[in-house]
């Protein structure tokens, strides 16, 4: 196993992501026990176990930084009331989720992706945000998300 990221890792790594927050707005749709799957993505596609997590979710305001396991949680399924501008982003549901890299920066067990993510909506409406995702490797050679920064586009006159 080598400890080099490369281009297909990070694609992969943002399918998982996608796949993850499809399958949650599905889990709740379903009535399935969602704050358990919620958990168990955020424990295998995010860092919080191996330091600090640099997360920076598109639709937090008030509370606009995310650096614990339990605020990254309340932001994507709500129901913390340390976090009541939380109402689950991954809850919409949404459908999919396509990345399209910008760019890309390469260094050892280390790499950063920025671009556009696109979420289609249950009425197939997609809706474009700007992402910075940071990767490190885990002892697995899974990459393990250490920044995530997201932000709806600026608005166009």
């Amino acid at each position: 196993m080598t400890n080099k990221i490369n281009i297909k890792e990070i694609e992969q790594a943002q399918g998982n992501w996608g796949a993850a927050i499809a399958d949650i707005g599905r889990a709740f749709t379903a009535g399935e026990n969602y704050g358990r799957i919620t958990g168990q993505y955020l424990d295998t596609l995010y860092a919080f176990d191996r330091g600090p997590v640099l997360f920076k979710p598109t639709k937090a305001a008030i509370i606009q930084f995310r650096p614990s396991r339990e605020s990254a949680l309340s932001y994507f399924i709500g129901g913390n009331d340390d976090f009541p501008e939380d109402h689950g982003f991954a809850l919409e549901p949404w459908l999919n989720v396509r990345f399209e890299n910008n760019q890309t920066y390469l260094h050892g067990d280390y790499a950063v992706a920025m671009g556009n993510y696109y979420f289609t909506g249950k009425d197939g409406k997609e809706t474009k945000v700007e992402y910075t995702f940071g990767y490190q490797k885990d002892e697995e050679g899974n990459l393990r998300i250490n920044l995530h920064h997201s932000s709806l586009p600026f608005p166009t006159p």
